[in-house]
């Protein structure tokens, strides 16, 4: 239902932006700079929507800006929608947020020197928990040595087995 009220606000938005465009075949140029977002336009709402899902909020870090209730968060929105009305692509505000933050404020941040942990982190903690395992199941078989039961042991396990006898 949702995705239905966005279609047709959007083709009623595009419909109205093609009834406004001036007949001449020179001017569609000029009128591409002045097109810039309001914040009814929902294209505009649209890629703030997107931008803020890719950014985390620095507060809760658990969320994005774009779900987070933190007063930075709604700052950032705010800062997000200036950016795009003043006509930025989603790569300019991103590099933005990233000067301006640092490379938290990426959900996904680039592979560097500084983030290398980040990606390779997972990575070495499944081989070290392969390396522990492998030692723990090679200590257990060496235990687990061949040697035969001394008299005692075997009479134990036969009473043991006969369910005839209490244990010690």
């Amino acid at each position: 239902m949702k995705s239905l009220l966005a279609v047709i606000v959007f083709l009623a938005a595009a419909g109205a932006a093609v009834a406004q465009q001036p007949a001449s075949p020179g001017a569609p140029a000029e009128t591409a700079k002045e097109a810039l977002p309001t914040p009814k336009d929902p294209v505009a709402a649209k890629r703030a929507v997107a931008l803020g899902a890719e950014l985390r909020c620095l507060v809760c870090q658990n969320q994005s800006i774009e779900e987070s209730n933190a007063e930075l968060a709604v700052d950032l929105r705010r800062q997000i929608r200036e950016l795009i009305s003043q006509g930025k692509t989603d790569g300019e505000i991103i590099d933005y947020m990233v000067a301006r933050y640092g490379d938290f404020v990426l959900y996904r941040p680039p592979f560097k020197a500084t983030t290398a942990l980040l990606w390779i982190g997972p990575f070495l903690l499944l081989l070290v928990g392969i390396v522990v395992l492998r030692r723990v199941l090679a200590s257990r078989r060496e235990r687990a040595d061949d040697r035969p039961l001394t008299e005692a042991e075997r009479r134990e396990a036969e009473r043991l087995l006969a369910g005839t006898g209490k244990t010690k």
